[in-house]
């Protein structure tokens, strides 16, 4: 007999799912349990705990993570940071985010970015998860974003991404390499 869980529970593990299709198959949309701004508190409460931390520009949001037990911290020791919106202004300072080390490749941070999907900069992604390569489109980030992350990526150094757009989740692991078309 299987345990059941609580509607909380629920959320927490289609999210979690959810989150690892994404980064197993970059470029594949996996659908979240919620929409919007209760899409990022439902991946926070999947990723979010007593052991880690976290960074959220968003007094709201950061509120509800506080939830979690999670550690709220600044930019450059947080581990999982949440931007609903991420504006230019914020780029220099995300630059500073933890990449992990060559010993300790797990210490990097984890981005979960707000944008629209379908429209907006045309990319070509490629790498392990992808069957030859695939093109999306990504629109609401800032332009530059994506040449930081290029400077950052130094595999296994770097960030993994979750792009989110409404109730969808496209994931961008580190291992995944990023042409701008």
């Amino acid at each position: 007999m299987l345990p059941l869980l609580t509607e909380p529970e629920k959320q927490a593990h289609a999210s979690f799912i959810a989150l690892m299709q994404a980064l197993s198959y970059p470029g594949r949309p996996q659908r979240l349990p919620a929409a919007g701004q209760p899409a990022f508190v439902a991946i926070g409460e999947a990723l979010v705990d007593l052991e880690t931390s976290y960074h959220a520009p968003d007094p709201e949001l950061a509120a509800a993570i506080a939830r979690t037990g999670g550690r709220q911290r600044p930019v450059h020791e947080a581990h999982y940071q949440f931007y609903p919106q991420l504006h230019p202004a914020e780029l220099d300072s995300l630059a500073r985010a933890p990449v992990g080390s060559y010993l300790y490749p797990d210490e990097s941070a984890t981005l979960v970015l707000g944008c629209t999907l379908g429209s907006g900069q045309r990319l070509r992604l490629s790498g392990p998860g992808i069957n030859g390569a695939v093109d999306v489109q990504v629109g609401g980030l800032p332009e530059a974003f994506w040449s930081l992350r290029a400077e950052t990526v130094r595999y296994p150094l770097g960030w993994d991404i979750f792009l989110v757009a409404g109730d969808q989740v496209l994931g961008l692991p580190r291992t995944t390499v990023v042409e701008q078309l």
